[in-house]
């Protein structure tokens, strides 16, 4: 019994950190933004190397003040920004004197945690998720296993290079892929020529953008229906691979 205790904190710890790059990676935050809009609207104390430390798996036992500070400004979130996005009304909650860091990075997108049904994740769902009773939202799940991630990335590589050396469709490639951040970026066509793989958590955050990147390859209403899809295709190509 303890043993299986163990084994699903540690399940949930890994989901919730998967989920917290995902949330991040999607808006384009930084660790410092919760933080500030929790410092800002009064909503309860968070660090950003609490942030950093649950992202990266460093924090076992978060006091339950974390869980309520993110379930708060997740729901303002899903109330101030619905569809992610940030009305000039919503900024007078912010100003004057909020730092322009944090407004600057809620304007460009401010997606909220959602649920299958819409619904904003408030604290108690956040714990759920830690302490690993419940998984992440549709989106966030963790779905591939670590050990199958090296195979799903020379996979990708296949598919969107469409059998092509890399360096004659590099620049076709990494154009297609959407993601802005350098550090994505690089990661990205560091998979794609064989220099890295993705990780488990990395590749399923990574599946909507590069679910995107194959679309605009294949052309207009062309590509995968979905991140579904894309990994069943991911794994069919992985399998003729080790055959």
């Amino acid at each position: 019994m303890a043993d299986h205790s163990r084994e699903r904190l540690e399940v949930g710890r890994s989901a919730f950190g998967a989920l917290m790059r995902a949330w991040h990676e999607r808006n384009g935050w930084s660790h410092r933004v919760l933080p500030l809009l929790c410092e800002r609207l009064d909503l309860g104390r968070l660090h950003g190397s609490q942030l950093s430390n649950l992202r990266n798996l460093k924090l076992a036992s978060p006091g339950p003040e974390v869980f309520l500070a993110l379930g708060a400004a997740n729901g303002w979130l899903a109330q101030a920004a619905p569809g992610g996005r940030l009305p000039a009304a919503a900024l007078e909650a912010l100003a004057p004197g909020a730092p322009g860091d944090l407004v600057e990075a809620l304007q460009r997108s401010a997606l909220a945690l959602v649920d299958a049904e819409g619904r904003p994740l408030g604290a108690g769902a956040l714990l759920e998720i830690f302490g690993g009773l419940t998984p992440p939202p549709p989106g966030f799940d963790l779905r591939i296993a670590a050990e199958e991630a090296p195979a799903l990335s020379a996979a990708l590589a296949e598919l969107l290079a469409a059998g092509q050396p890399w360096r004659r469709c590099r620049e076709a490639v990494t154009e297609a892929y959407p993601v802005s951040r350098r550090q994505r970026r690089e990661r990205f066509t560091a998979v794609m020529a064989g220099l890295r793989d993705y990780s488990a958590a990395e590749l399923d955050e990574e599946l909507p953008d590069l679910l995107t990147t194959h679309r605009t390859l294949m052309g207009p209403g062309q590509g995968l229906a979905g991140v579904d899809a894309l990994l069943d295709c991911l794994r069919g190509i992985a399998t003729a691979q080790s055959g």
